[in-house]
């Protein structure tokens, strides 16, 4: 019995050294010293033993069982401190190295445009509302005094998804929305995307974004509508900039106008940005139809109002001095870095 403990002693000690992970020492303990290892087999054969010398034949499994055990451990622990510090190094950071800076970003010219435009007209004391982008033909023209027969539903040939649904063609549908649902005085503004059936160049698009705005109250006159968009031309182009008003046509203002403003490229001159006027479009105007205020149940011999429509792709190509609309759309990382800062 002592030279059969001896000999697996030093197999086990032999293997125990050269077992190479964690998995390899786990098979061989279940080996040695498992239910049906080397080990379990010499206790069990020691009932062919005489009786005398069974006690100290127990004794010296139980002595080798403890010294296993123990080596065991050891080896295991051994083997995960070594893990251990070979993760460490592998993970380690030199801190005197310098940090790697992420690029910023930055808003899209849209809206940064878009969000000066808000705080130049909430300082005038505008409200921002919003509308939804699916209409109904009553909210796109019916209610805006454009009944079917109407000649200027063709220059608004637009997006239908059902017998009465669209794409909105305007961002006027949130105004009538609001005189709906709010009693004077009104002062808000819409910004929001339309959707229109135009070719795609580099002044047009089928999506392009507009901010609509609308002010009811009694008195309300043209001298109003001139002051407002006056103060918005010169915060948007500096205090210099001339304004000019035209009348024009709109079927749900009376009387209308486009409001002009002089060229900031040439200074009025004339230039191929303003193809020689000295002028540039920006938006159209007009004092509100009676025929819109009494539709959403505002007496017109009591109230009048105002309203502009502007366009703020050209807002933004202007202002930035952006040859091509579609640039606006692209998502060119070369394009937009350019107003990253």
């Amino acid at each position: 019995m002592k030279e059969k403990l001896e000999q697996l002693r030093q197999q086990a000690m032999q293997a125990l050294e050269a077992a190479p992970d964690k998995k390899a020492l786990e098979e061989l303990r279940v080996k040695v010293m498992g239910k049906k290892g080397s080990l379990t087999e010499l206790l069990r054969g020691m009932g062919s033993l005489p009786p005398e010398e069974r006690p100290k034949a127990g004794q010296m499994v139980n002595q080798l069982r403890q010294e296993l055990t123990e080596r065991f451990d050891a080896r295991e622990a051994a083997m995960e401190a070594a893990a251990k510090a070979e993760r460490l190094a592998a993970e380690r950071l030199d801190v005197t190295m310098p940090g790697k800076r992420r690029p910023a970003g930055g808003l899209h010219p849209l809206n940064r445009v878009l969000d000066e435009l808000i705080d130049i007209f909430q300082s005038m004391g505008f409200d921002v509302v919003d509308g939804p982008e699916v209409e109904t033909e009553h909210y796109c023209f019916e209610a805006l005094n454009v009944p079917k027969d109407h000649p200027a539903r063709d220059m608004q040939d637009t997006f239908y998804l059902g017998p009465d649904l669209l794409l909105r063609t305007q961002t006027s549908a949130a105004q009538i929305r609001t005189m709906e649902g709010r009693t004077p005085p009104i002062r808000m503004i819409c910004p929001g995307r339309v959707y229109r059936a135009d070719e795609v160049d580099a002044t047009h698009s089928p999506v392009f974004h507009q901010v609509e705005g609308l002010v009811v109250d009694k008195g309300i006159t043209m001298c109003d509508l001139k002051g407002v968009l006056e103060q918005f031309a010169h915060e948007i182009y500096g205090p210099e900039t001339k304004v000019r008003f035209r009348p024009s046509f709109f079927p749900f203002t009376e009387p209308s106008v486009e409001v002009d403003v002089s060229c900031s490229e040439c200074g009025g001159k004339g230039c191929r940005i303003c193809k020689g006027t000295g002028w540039i479009e920006i938006l159209g105007a007009g004092m509100v139809h009676p025929n819109v205020l009494s539709g959403c149940g505002i007496d017109p011999e009591v109230y009048s109002g105002f309203a502009f429509g502007i366009g703020l792709d050209r807002l933004t190509t202007t202002r930035h001095r952006i040859s091509d609309i579609r640039l606006l759309f692209e998502n060119d990382r070369r394009f937009l870095e350019q107003f990253a800062r």
